[in-house]
């Protein structure tokens, strides 16, 4: 059994891409757009630079080892320093002035060659039609200092051989740094919901050990007939309790998280053309096929079958 944080990764269908390791001279600045069902990461392998995110009132200082997360996609600028803002170019403007062509190491930037900053940028992506509260509520970025260090040994060292291996054109290399940084935000969104900024973002549950066993029952066998009192009976507590610290913590109740992620088992297996909308509606844990469709068009405005449609349109486009 997967546990409680990877349960809900794989259900998303979380995938790492590394999409360049960088050597930048000051001064630079790169505008990188905003992308849907995605979270975008930069590690700062050595030297530093500031990141603007879009909507947030003051940038981020990204010192050498540190690590930002921008967990919705959001546009954001990289630069060297405040006076290099007038030197931002888009993305795909820098790509090309400076001749990168997707493999190796973008160089870019100025004649200061001691001021070398190098970067190791990615994302993660997942599916399309999947949504849950543990990625959905972090806040516009998540600012990991001194990340390898802080996540323990093992993740410096992953780190230092992400940096080592990513764009050194070495056989597997790619291969290798990709996998790695598989687990970045596994390892970053636990750091975030075991901290003391969780409980102003509704997810302080998540490291909430009562709660969590009963989450975790919940995981394992979505498809029993889960109510609140054997809720709480799996997180060793009474129902009141168990509902109050819950609400608390979690700004929802138990049965809106059950429906919640019940729905997105359902779609997971609504797009999948060997299983029917029966097969999905017992995956789930819906007695009858009318009931589930009740609450999957409450929840989504579609109905299963029309959601399995656009699903297979989609796939047939892209």
């Amino acid at each position: 059994m997967l546990d409680l944080l990877s349960d809900i990764l794989t259900t998303l269908s979380m995938r790492g891409t590394l999409y360049f390791r960088t050597s930048f001279t000051r001064p630079w600045g790169v505008a990188v757009p905003n992308y849907e069902n995605v979270a975008r990461f930069h590690f700062a392998h050595r030297g530093s630079c500031l990141v603007a995110v879009e909507g947030v009132e003051e940038p981020v200082q990204l010192a050498q080892g540190d690590l930002i997360i921008i967990p919705h996609g959001a546009a954001h600028d990289l630069v060297s320093d405040p006076a290099s803002e007038r030197t931002v170019l888009p993305l795909d403007r820098v790509l090309e002035q400076s001749g990168y062509d997707g493999s190796g190491v973008l160089v870019y930037g100025g004649e200061e060659p001691q001021s070398e900053t190098q970067l190791i940028c990615g994302h993660f992506s997942f599916e399309p039609h999947a949504k849950h509260i543990l990625v959905e509520r972090l806040p516009p970025y998540v600012h990991l200092q001194n990340y390898g260090e802080t996540a323990g040994k093992w993740m410096e060292a992953t780190l230092r051989m992400i940096g080592d291996e990513a764009g050194r054109r070495r056989m597997g290399g790619d291969l290798i740094a990709l996998k790695m940084s598989e687990v970045i935000l596994a390892q970053a969104i636990r750091g975030f919901i075991e901290s003391n900024e969780a409980t102003a973002w509704g997810l302080a549950g998540f490291s909430d050990p009562n709660l969590r066993r009963g989450l975790d029952a919940f995981h394992q066998a979505v498809e029993q007939s889960w109510t609140v009192e054997s809720l709480a009976r799996a997180a060793g507590m009474s129902r009141t309790s168990f509902a109050v610290l819950f609400q608390q913590k979690m700004a929802m109740t138990p049965m809106e998280y059950v429906t919640g992620w019940r729905i997105e088992i359902a779609k997971q297996v609504l797009l999948s053309p060997a299983m029917s909308i029966t097969d999905a509606a017992e995956r789930a844990g819906y007695a009858s096929d009318s009931a589930f469709a009740r609450v999957f068009k409450k929840e989504t405005g579609l109905t299963p079958a029309r959601f399995r449609k656009l699903g297979q349109t989609e796939d047939a486009v892209s």
